[in-house]
């Protein structure tokens, strides 16, 4: 059950973007790419040393926060998409205008 839940809540998050993505100011479709990067940063002090040296650890370290920025970069791939279609219409709809004038 929980995993549905997880589930159903990562769809929501991303119909959520879409829709912030094609408001017509950009900053409500940048809302979720930045809490998703700034819980990215929490990960890896969560993490536990289990001994080693220094490497390692920011080797460690290093891993955790560029899987953590994966549902960063999948908002981030929605919002240009959005935000690319956006720009196109603005485009064909000056281009429409001009052919008027």
């Amino acid at each position: 059950m929980p995993t549905i839940i997880v589930i159903i809540l990562m769809v929501l998050a991303v119909l959520l973007q879409m829709y912030l993505s094609r408001k017509p100011t950009r900053w409500p479709g940048l809302v979720l790419p930045i809490i998703a990067f700034l819980f990215s940063l929490l990960y890896p002090l969560n993490m536990a040393d289990f001994g080693g040296d220094r490497g390692t650890l920011i080797a460690r370290m290093l891993l955790v926060w560029l899987i953590g920025n994966v549902p960063t970069l999948i908002l981030l791939a929605i919002y240009f998409a959005a935000r690319g279609k956006l720009r196109r219409a603005r485009e064909l709809n000056k281009m429409d205008a001009q052919d008027l004038n």
